[in-house]
């Protein structure tokens, strides 16, 4: 594939239009047009869909995947060249969990070596949904839930996050009761109590706690839902005591400890675990990222949070 094709492919789709990505090349709308068709022709897939803004195909993301890959194997070796100097730092894109963000993938990151100067886009997904990042070729790596590797991408587990059903003492008491907390009504009572209480979720996708309760044996969580969309104010919310929540305890264990929080199922925890995947590169840059990430999950994750 003709290579200012490929890049042309890309511009197009990381602006969103087609105006855009000929302002970025420096060429005529036109000429940006004509680039794409020829190489949609050479392939024999059409590659985008001409929307506002520009999506790739499924044959898209993978030529798109290729470009990205082939934009870090250029800034590898004009580095090893020493063609870099005074140049700007290497980005990596990474998508990242919002809970693993907000705990042990920051101080993971932090143990990379300043002098690679490396700069991080992160894109902040649920992790079963990071790896859709992966396939469409808009991050170099993420951190999922998911075993199966990406079509030309390595996966390395990372641990397991662990999670308890956990509410203000006050929101405990007002909809469980304690004699919920120790279950002496038996598994259905316990099911119906977390289907009746408010539950805070992170958004709309978010079915997690309905997971917990459908183990419990219920149908899910209850109607009554407040969407919080950052791990900090999730957490926030069920300490302020606006419904119950899934809690990592990576995150809310002291407040556990101190009673701020009560686990409304002790010895019921969920694990989630963690994989890190990336694209199957010889990259100094990515190679250096995902060694930091991998000891710092086996530091904070172990096999269970």
């Amino acid at each position: 594939m003709p290579l200012d094709q490929v890049r042309t492919l890309l511009a197009v789709v990381d602006e969103g239009t087609f105006d855009a990505a000929a302002a970025v090349l420096h060429v005529t709308p036109s000429a940006v047009s004509q680039r794409v068709k020829a190489l949609e022709q050479r392939t024999g897939r059409v590659l985008l869909t001409r929307t506002r803004p520009v999506r790739a195909t499924e044959s898209g993301e993978v030529v798109v995947r290729f470009a990205r890959q082939l934009a870090r194997l250029e800034n590898d070796a004009r580095e090893e060249l020493g063609m870099s100097a005074g140049a700007e730092p290497t980005r990596v894109s990474v998508a990242v969990n919002a809970d693993s963000l907000a705990t042990w993938f920051l101080p993971a990151l932090g143990r990379v070596p300043e002098e690679l100067r490396l700069s991080y886009e992160l894109r902040r997904e649920d992790e079963s949904h990071t790896a859709a990042l992966l396939r469409e070729g808009r991050v170099m790596a993420a951190v999922t839930s998911s075993p199966d590797a990406v079509t030309g991408c390595s996966v390395r587990a990372l641990g397991r996050m662990r999670y308890v059903a956990a509410a203000a003492p006050g929101f405990a008491e007002r909809w469980f009761g304690d004699e919920a907390l120790r279950e002496p009504r038996g598994e259905r009572n316990l099911a119906a109590a977390f289907t009746r209480a408010p539950v805070v979720v992170f958004d709309r996708r978010d079915d997690f706690q309905d997971m917990f309760v459908r183990r419990l044996g219920g149908r899910g969580a209850g109607a009554w839902r407040h969407h919080v969309p950052t791990s900090e104010g999730f957490l926030d919310s069920v300490v302020a005591g606006l419904g119950w929540g899934m809690v990592p305890v990576a995150q809310a264990g002291e407040l556990l400890r101190t009673g701020a929080l009560t686990e409304l199922t002790p010895g019921r925890p969920m694990d989630v675990p963690l994989y890190w995947q990336q694209w199957k590169l010889d990259s100094p840059a990515l190679a250096a990222v995902a060694a930091a990430v991998i000891a710092g999950a086996a530091e904070a994750l172990g096999d269970g949070g």
